[in-house]
C-alpha cells in the first residue's frame, strides 16, 4: 500500500461509531437508470458494484420520498414500502466492496420532473417561477399546504425507516441544487407569511423538522450506528437568492441537531469562491473550516478528479473526500489510490474503454448529450 495519500488512506469516524476504512467517498450521482416500475436495475447495480472497491462511503443517486418529488427520469424510488427489496439490492452493491451506503432521500420541490407529474401536483413553499434548468422547465408550482407539508415531514422518516430495514448505514437529505429543502431556505423562493416562511428562523423551520423527524427514527428502528447527512447549496446567483449567511446559520442549527456530517455542493472545492468575493478572498473551503472548526465533518465533491486533489483538500481541512467525475471515468480509482498505481487515472473519458466503465445506457445517453460534462476522446 503506497504511504503518497496518507490522510485519504486513513480511517475516519463519525461520533456515533461508525467508522470508515478511509477518506474517500463517492459522491451521489444520479443515472437516469432504474426500471419503469421504480426498482434499481441490473445495469445499476452492475455500475455500482464496479466502484465500489476500495471506498469508504458510498452516497447512492437520490430516491424520491413521494410519488409527486420526483426530480429525475427512471429515478429509483423509496416512497412505498413495496420498494424495500429493491434499496436493499443498492445497499448490498453499494456495500459489496467493503464501503458504508448512505442513501440520499430527495423531494425535488419546485424541480419536480414536470414530463413525470401531474403539473397541478408540484409544489414548493410558494409559487414561485422556477428558473429553466437542464432537466427542468420553466414552471411555476403550487404553494404547500400546512397539512401537506407535515405529510412530507413525515414522508421523509418513512423513508429513512425503509432506509434501515434495506440495510444502509445513513440517509443524506438533498438539500441542494434548488430542490424542496432550498425550496424553504431561499429568500427568493419561500414568500410564505406562516411559521415556515420569512424570517430566517421560520425558513429553516422545515429542514429542520424533518431532521427531529429522521432521528426520532433512526432512534426507533436502528440497531446499529447509522448516520444522518445534509447536503446543501450555499449560495444561489438570484437577486434576493439564497446567501452564505443563511447557509451557514443552518449549517449551525444543523450542528445544534446532532446530525453526523454536512455535504457542502461545489463546483470546485479548491478553488470556487462566495458570490462577490474577489481573486485574493478566501474559498468557500477555507471559509467552511475556519466557521466550522471542526464542530461537524465537512464533505465536499467538486472537481477533486485526481488523488492528489483530494489529498490537498484533506489537507486544507475537508474531512471526507467525495469523488464524482473521476470515479465515473475510472471505475478502480480508489482501488489505484491504494495500491499508489495512480499514473494512469484518467481526466477524460476514453470511449474505447466504455465496456471497462459498465455505465449504464442511459446514463452514458446523458453524458454524450451533456455538452461539457465530460472531455470525450475517442
Amino acid at each position: 500500500m503506497t504511504t503518497q495519500y496518507k490522510k485519504t488512506l486513513a480511517p475516519f469516524s463519525f461520533k456515533n461509531g461508525l467508522t470508515l476504512k478511509n477518506h474517500m467517498v463517492m459522491a451521489p450521482m444520479t443515472t437516469w437508470s432504474g426500471n419503469a416500475d421504480g426498482t434499481v436495475s441490473d445495469q445499476e447495480m452492475v455500475y455500482y458494484r464496479r466502484r465500489v472497491n476500495g471506498m469508504g462511503m458510498v452516497i447512492t443517486g437520490s430516491t424520491s420520498v413521494a410519488p409527486n418529488a420526483i426530480g429525475f427520469s427512471d429515478q429509483f424510488a423509496g416512497y412505498d414500502d413495496k420498494f424495500i427489496p429493491s434499496l436493499a439490492r443498492l445497499a448490498d452493491a453499494a456495500k459489496s466492496g467493503g464501503a458504508k451506503a448512505i442513501l440520499q432521500i430527495l423531494h425535488a420541490g419546485n424541480k419536480t420532473n414536470t414530463n413525470l407529474v401531474d403539473p397541478k401536483d408540484i409544489v414548493s413553499a410558494s409559487p414561485v417561477l422556477t428558473k429553466e434548468s437542464t432537466f427542468v422547465e420553466a414552471f411555476s408550482p403550487r404553494s404547500l399546504t400546512e397539512k401537506e407539508i407535515l405529510e412530507i415531514i413525515k414522508a421523509f422518516g418513512d423513508t429513512t425507516r425503509r432506509a434501515i430495514v434495506a440495510g444502509f448505514d445513513g440517509v443524506e437529505l438533498h438539500g441542494a441544487f434548488g430542490f424542496l429543502f432550498q425550496n424553504f431556505l431561499s429568500p427568493y423562493y419561500n414568500k410564505r407569511h406562516d411559521q415556515w416562511g420569512g424570517s430566517l428562523e421560520n425558513r429553516m423551520r422545515f429542514a429542520l423538522a424533518v431532521v427531529d423527524e429522521i432521528k426520532s427514527t433512526i432512534a426507533l428502528y436502528a440497531k446499529k450506528p447509522f448516520v444522518l447527512g445534509y447536503r446543501i447549496t450555499l449560495e444561489e446567483h438570484l437577486d434576493g437568492g439564497l446567501r452564505l449567511h443563511d447557509s451557514l446559520a443552518l449549517i449551525d442549527e444543523l450542528i445544534k441537531k446532532d446530525i453526523d456530517y454536512v455535504h457542502v455542493t461545489l463546483n470546485s472545492v479548491l478553488t470556487s469562491k462566495p458570490i462577490g468575493n474577489s481573486d485574493e478572498d478566501a474559498t468557500y473551503l477555507e471559509t467552511l473550516v475556519k466557521y466550522i472548526n471542526h464542530r461537524i465533518p465537512l464533505i465536499s465533491a467538486g472537481s477533486l478528479d485526481t488523488p492528489d486533489q483530494a489529498e490537498e483538500a484533506l489537507d486544507d481541512g475537508l474531512d471526507l473526500a467525495a469523488i464524482a467525475h473521476g470515479l465515473i471515468m475510472n471505475p478502480d480509482w480508489a482501488e489505484k489510490v491504494k495500491s499508489g498505481e495512480t499514473a494512469d487515472i484518467e481526466q477524460q473519458l476514453h470511449v474505447s474503454q466504455l465496456d471497462n466503465m459498465k455505465l449504464p445506457d442511459k446514463l452514458w445517453g446523458m453524458i454524450q448529450n451533456s455538452g461539457d460534462w465530460f472531455d470525450i476522446v475517442n
